[in-house]
């Protein structure tokens, strides 16, 4: 990893009461907006980050950060989508808002709420109760794909041709033919929700409604049980080119290793990022590194190395508010940090940048 990383901020172990304030904490720009943190994704060359109360705000380095009044009540799902961002409500509302605060309603299904959204390549994707809605640049009506429960995760895969739908019993994955999509579902019982592709294509993974993850090795439909967390798994990521599936819902990062035919069958995880007694609750993989950043229930955020037994470097100490969104801009010069209290911490990630101005 870079040799200038956070200053070379010593790498130690939590004290009775977590971790304390960091330098990158210090240096960094602390808001407190009085409502969750629902989620934070890169766009352009800054941060869009949602919340409780329906509000939307664009951080960027040396602007002052933006708020768009997005939905009437819970953001529930962001993703990037060239320069803008896509979001769904418990409004009901589909929408693609701007960083010049445009917002644009795709669509509206009133009562229902939008539980998930994903974006490729020119198309949009959302959920409503047990329909997929897909947007192309081709079509004007959306293509609406029908489930027999509720959708609980949806993902295209990197050339966008492939969506996986997580819900009830399994997976379907949908394949994009010349004229419609074809299906082919992935069986295992239990609700699933959030949903991932490897970044080979070859592995589809799930979070179960149990403290577990599911897979399948698409080809052959084979099953990848991941079992034995102490938490439900909230987030997950894909870190570097073996790669590692890592993920929360434990006492430390658990990676998972994806390298050869048969990827994580029969073999045991990598474990990094110890937060003593505290469970990790989001992921993020830091792009081009084998490496995580990893948030915890007491607020901590840690920067570990896929290497067992090499203490992490302390990125924010413990505040006592769970971590719910972690992300970094596009030149990994800033990170914005966010918790279940409305938190939020914007800071250079890496020594001798500039900061933010005033906001």
């Amino acid at each position: 990893m870079q040799n200038s990383v956070v200053e070379n901020l010593p790498r130690r172990r939590p004290g009775r009461h977590g971790f304390n304030e960091t330098e990158l904490e210090k240096r960094g720009i602390q808001r407190a907006f009085g409502a969750p943190v629902t989620g934070a994704v890169s766009v352009s060359d800054g941060i869009a980050v949602c919340f409780g109360d329906g509000n939307v705000r664009f951080f960027r380095p040396q602007h002052a950060y933006t708020t768009v009044k997005a939905h009437l009540g819970v953001v529930l799902c962001v993703a990037a989508h060239e320069d803008h961002i896509i979001t769904g409500g418990d409004d009901g509302r589909f929408l693609q808002i701007s960083f010049d605060g445009k917002v644009k309603e795709i669509a509206n299904f009133n009562s229902k709420w939008v539980d998930c959204v994903t974006a490729k390549d020119g198309t949009s994707v959302c959920s409503s109760g047990s329909s997929v809605y897909i947007w192309s640049k081709d079509h004007v009506e959306p293509t609406i794909l029908k489930h027999s429960s509720t959708v609980g995760g949806l993902t295209l895969d990197k050339k966008g041709k492939r969506l996986a739908v997580a819900h009830y019993g399994g997976t379907t994955i949908w394949e994009k033919s010349d004229r419609r999509w074809k299906s082919k579902k992935l069986i295992w019982k239990g609700f699933h929700g959030a949903v991932t592709f490897s970044p080979d294509g070859k592995y589809v993974i799930t979070a179960m409604q149990e403290n577990a993850l599911h897979g399948w090795r698409i080809r052959d439909k084979a099953d990848l049980a991941m079992t034995g967390y102490p938490a439900k798994v909230k987030s997950f990521s894909w870190v570097g080119n073996t790669p590692h599936l890592v993920t929360s819902g434990a006492d430390e990062v658990i990676c998972w290793p994806f390298d050869g035919k048969d990827g994580p069958m029969g073999r045991p995880p990598v474990c990094v990022a110890n937060g003593g007694k505290q469970i990790a609750t989001y992921v993020h993989a830091l792009p081009k590194e084998k490496a995580v950043i990893a948030g915890f229930r007491d607020g901590a955020v840690l920067l570990a190395e896929i290497v067992e037994n090499k203490e992490p470097i302390v990125l924010k100490g413990s505040s006592g508010n769970e971590i719910t969104a972690i992300a970094l801009t596009s030149g990994l010069s800033h990170i914005l940090i966010g918790d279940s209290k409305g938190n939020i911490l914007w800071t250079t990630l890496w020594a001798g940048e500039t900061n933010v101005k005033s906001i």
